[in-house]
């Protein structure tokens, strides 16, 4: 079955469905391609806010943003498009204001505001309240908003749509193909403009605040067509994921006043950051859990993990400002945060790297920036290198609907000037024949086993500490489950929603994007960011201050180009908080 639009999005999050209603408003017939329901997608389970200099509680500006999102970034931020993201953020905020998002509200009626980590005024002299919330369900009040505007603009959604392959020739993207999950028929898109915005990848690892539905799928279709992928070794970990589940509890919650204690009820962040102690980034804080509990300083009886405070708080702050994390911690672990500290260990988070674009959001195949002309990414899935080498919290929001909005916009006006590609039945034949290799394989894998294994040995050897003994280990560990898989075989033949064998094809996306991340993390020989190399303890800008682009060569082989960082006003220097 075929279908034509002019600019197709796949994936129906924060950045696909800015891309989808930005498109429109310039006129563009636009469609919307996801494996789920919109309001099911990964974009709603974001809690604590979306950074903005609004200065609506105190004294802010786009420049100190700027700055905390390159120093965060470990320098590693492309600065232009860290400007771009931080003056735009603003304005984007405002607009979902307008489109109806309820955010809480100060006593003067204007946006509410919290301190979030990373986040400083003056240039890091003191933590400041830049991240506009609403309660802890921020991103499911962006999903809500977005969805209602498409559904108003008249957008045409082709839900629980599996897109099984990105076709491009002559370097130039022309459409689809996606497998209908209702029916288990294979779909064409014929598309002029194509917005990759399919969210991330954290089920290659065991504890993850990834839905299971983020296996990679567009980033190792890319990748397997022999386009790079930028900047994979910097994966996040966020620090308060609930243990053991890894489900996440919001960073406002430390914006809120809350504190991380060891066994002996140390604040320790005070050794860690001392400026901005429990608000420090990300990767610090998470490193600092794991140093912690390395040295015996971990609480429960098997001492692996710390513990957040919130007892010390007013209790109508955490029921009215974080109710969700409340009820999480109520159900999954019987603990109450009112009444005593819940237990947290860092969980797989955020993939900074992925598909690389401009700041228009427009797909690139080099360390030159050559365009594939009518390909774009945002979101997640792409990597403009707003986050760097380690994302601050709230600047993913901001990245959807800023760098959404951009990938749209340009997407609606090169389809205007381009053609249809015809497309034939043809195009269906590398996906259908992988599907029907899965289907009739008499293979004695199991999809469920193999992808056990690789998560834990991705948690083992490629997580928050890396050393190049281990990498090494991983690589050999992946080039035996990618043989294995050859070899699996399912139960279900099936056509109408065989989970089983989309469960298959995700697993192959998930061997390809571990397999790029480990051998990018392999080859850079320094720690930065969220890339924390044990053997390499320290950050080298005279050899590392750059671009990774990984390039699938064949079986088991990955090659390297760099492409340079784009510097500007704020010089390297080293990272204190």
């Amino acid at each position: 079955m075929a279908h034509r639009h002019e600019v197709i999005v796949v994936g129906a999050g924060g950045a696909g469905l800015t891309a989808a209603l930005y498109a429109a408003k310039e006129g563009a017939d636009v469609a919307v391609v996801s494996k789920l329901y919109p309001t099911r997608s990964h974009t709603g389970a974001a809690q604590g806010g979306i950074g903005a200099a609004l200065g609506n509680v105190e004294e802010d500006h786009w420049e100190w943003h700027m700055f905390d999102t390159v120093k965060g970034g470990d320098y590693l931020t492309d600065q232009d498009a860290a400007e771009v993201f931080a003056k735009e953020v603003i304005e984007a905020v405002i607009e979902l204001e307008h489109m109806g998002l309820p955010f809480d509200r100060l006593p003067n009626g204007k946006i509410a505001q919290r301190r979030f980590g990373g986040h400083t005024k003056e240039w890091g002299k003191a933590p400041v309240h830049r991240a506009a919330h609403a309660a802890d369900r921020t991103g499911h009040m962006i999903l809500q908003t977005l969805y209602q505007q498409c559904v108003k603009h008249n957008i045409t959604f082709y839900n629980e749509f599996h897109v099984t392959d990105v076709i491009i020739e002559d370097g130039v993207a022309k459409g689809l193909v996606a497998l209908e999950l209702a029916t288990g028929e294979l779909h064409l898109f014929e598309a002029k403009a194509i917005v990759i915005a399919s969210g991330g990848f954290g089920r290659i690892y065991k504890v993850t605040s990834n839905a299971y539905t983020l296996t990679g799928d567009l980033q190792a279709i890319l990748y397997r067509k022999g386009l790079p992928l930028e900047d994979m070794e910097f994966y996040q970990f966020h620090p308060t994921g609930l243990y053991p589940l890894g489900i996440l509890l919001t960073e406002g919650a430390r914006g809120e006043g809350g504190i991380l204690r060891n066994a002996l009820g140390e604040r320790f962040m005070e050794r860690y950051a001392p400026t901005i102690k429990d608000l420090a980034p990300r990767d610090l804080v998470s490193r600092a859990m794991y140093l912690e509990v390395r040295e015996g300083r971990g609480c429960g009886p098997k001492k692996d993990h710390v513990l957040l405070d919130l007892t010390h708080l007013p209790p109508e702050i955490i029921e009215k400002k974080l109710p969700d994390i409340t009820e999480f911690s109520r159900i999954y672990l019987g603990v109450d945060p009112l009444k005593e500290p819940v237990p947290v260990m860092p969980t797989a988070h955020y993939a900074m790297g992925g598909i690389p674009t401009t700041l228009w959001g427009q797909v690139i195949k080099d360390e030159k920036n050559t365009v594939v002309p009518g390909l774009y990414a945002a979101g997640e899935a792409a990597c403009v290198s707003l986050h760097g080498a380690n994302r601050l919290g709230t600047n993913s929001l901001g990245d959807l609907v800023v760098f959404g909005r951009r990938a749209g916009i340009h997407a609606a006006r090169f389809a205007r000037d381009a053609d249809y590609h015809e497309l034939t039945e043809e195009h269906l034949g590398e996906s259908r024949e992988r599907i029907e290799r899965i289907k009739n394989s008499t293979g004695k894998e199991k999809v469920a086993a193999l992808r056990a294994e690789l998560q834990q040995s991705m948690m083992d050897n490629a997580s928050v500490f890396r050393t190049g003994e281990l990498l090494k280990k991983q690589v050999e560990i992946l080039k035996e489950l990618m043989d294995r898989y050859k070899r699996i075989s399912i139960d279900d033949k099936g056509d109408a929603y065989n989970t089983e064998l989309v469960e298959a094809l995700e697993l192959g996306y998930l061997l390809e994007v571990s397999e790029a991340l480990v051998h990018s993390a392999l080859n850079r020989t320094e720690s930065r960011g969220a890339h924390a190399r044990e053997d390499y303890p320290e950050r080298d800008d005279e050899n590392w201050l750059k671009h990774t682009l990984a390039y699938k060569v064949e079986d088991g082989k990955v090659c390297f180009r760099y492409k340079p960082v784009v510097l500007g006003r704020f010089e390297p220097k080293p990272r204190t908080y």
